[in-house]
């Protein structure tokens, strides 16, 4: 498999997967801005829509949209609990977070990263943000991930969008959990080599 990905982009997320799903997958890093790739060849000849994450599977048109490429990769491990087994009440669970992930926070972080959006604007999305970072950092009391114990896809997922909190310096001081799950999710051996690949560990 390969995976189209932007350093520090939603396609971390997948790449997290895959390496905690200890998954072959080869890397290609894309230039959102150009929408080339590192050989200059033209991303949108991969994914039309010229957004990352896109898994080459093989077969058909690559794979996109992080909260299906997670579950995808997670699926080829079932044994590691990255996605609870189909038709079980927990793997509702964990796609109902990757759900709000994608369109709470994903989408809700979007407009932040526009140069051309009006001040206004961010500010209201901050607002709208940090109304969804207490929803999470509640979600979080007691509990180290997500849905419990169990590091999940959408941990994956959530980390990599939390995280964009403070390439934006959004101020998290209201939010212990989320500080604490963010730790204990970047202190994993895999999510490290992740960042390290995408040349983000510190």
């Amino acid at each position: 498999m390969k995976l189209y990905y932007k350093s520090g982009a939603c396609s971390l997320a997948p790449h997290i997967v895959a390496r905690e799903a200890d998954l072959p997958v080869d890397l290609v890093s894309v230039d959102l801005a150009k929408k080339t790739l590192e050989d200059g060849g033209d991303f949108f000849a991969v994914n039309p829509n010229g957004y990352v994450p896109a898994l080459d599977i093989g077969e058909g048109p690559v794979l996109t949209e992080a909260s299906v490429v997670v579950q995808y990769l997670a699926d080829r491990k079932p044994e590691t609990g990255l996605m609870p087994a189909p038709g079980t009440t927990e793997r509702y669970r964990v796609q109902q977070w990757l759900a709000f992930v994608a369109t709470e926070l994903h989408k809700g972080f979007s407009p932040l990263f526009k140069p051309n959006t009006p001040d206004a604007t961010k500010d209201i999305q901050k607002e709208f943000l940090a109304k969804r970072f207490a929803f999470v950092d509640k979600a979080l009391e007691g509990r180290t991930y997500l849905t419990g114990e169990t590091f999940t896809a959408a941990d994956a997922y959530a980390f990599t969008v939390l995280n964009w909190a403070g390439v934006m310096k959004l101020d998290m001081a209201a939010f212990p959990n989320i500080a604490r799950f963010m730790a204990a999710v970047k202190a994993r051996p895999a999510v490290q080599q992740a960042l390290r690949e995408e040349g983000l560990a510190a």
